[in-house]
């Protein structure tokens, strides 16, 4: 065997060595790059996801305002983030869960436009009620504390909508006592704020019931 020989013999498994290792580094490569595009994939997807979601919440606030436009421009009514604010001193008198006439009439403004855009969109409507964080008063023995009069008041809202004709499948009640608070309870003026009943369209689930927006 002559010199050339050799030397072909000795190179050939450095040339097999070298095809394995770029084989293994291409191989490296393209698992690579497919798990990129794989995140890519899952991060515009999940992207598109909330780019939908915004803009259905904005359809959503659109609609209700559109709904809500007469009450909303009297000032007798509030809308922050779909949730439909009313002063308790409109509805009820001070640790009462009697309606009073004015807020009866706005409750009968709002059943309508509210029954119309409930039907449209098959959602639920919750109505919850909110106290101040003061004890109820001694002499009115009729409610045994905060979170008894926020519901029977939620009640008293729910029930006059249904007279009004909102489908009683399409409406429920929730109470929340001195919970939550939108003012400071320090003041008579932030008191009066937390003194309020509000109204939030929810989602229907698929056996019917209300699901909690996230």
């Amino acid at each position: 065997m002559d010199d050339a020989d050799i030397g072909i013999e000795q190179t050939t498994p450095v040339w097999a060595v070298f095809g394995d290792l770029m084989s293994s580094l291409l191989g490296a490569f393209v698992l690579m790059l497919v798990c990129v595009m794989g995140l890519q994939l899952e991060l515009a997807t999940s992207l598109e996801s909330e780019v939908k979601k915004r803009q259905l919440e904005e359809q959503r606030r659109q609609a209700l305002e559109t709904a809500l436009a007469g009450p909303l421009a009297s000032g007798r009514v509030t809308l922050n983030n779909g949730r439909i604010g009313i002063s308790g001193s409109v509805l009820f008198a001070l640790s009462s869960d009697q309606l009073q006439p004015e807020g009866r009439q706005l409750l009968k403004s709002l059943a309508a436009p509210l029954a119309a855009y409930l039907g449209a969109r098959d959602e639920l409507l919750m109505v919850s009620g909110f106290t101040d964080d003061r004890a109820v008063r001694d002499s009115n023995r009729h409610f045994a504390d905060n979170w008894e009069l926020s519901a029977q008041r939620a009640l008293t809202v729910t029930r006059a909508l249904i007279d009004e004709g909102i489908p009683s499948s399409s409406i429920f009640s929730a109470a929340f006592g001195p919970e939550q608070p939108v003012a400071s309870n320090a003041d008579a003026a932030g008191r009066s704020r937390n003194r309020r009943v509000e109204m939030a369209p929810v989602p229907r689930t698929s056996n019917g019931s209300a699901q909690p927006r996230q």
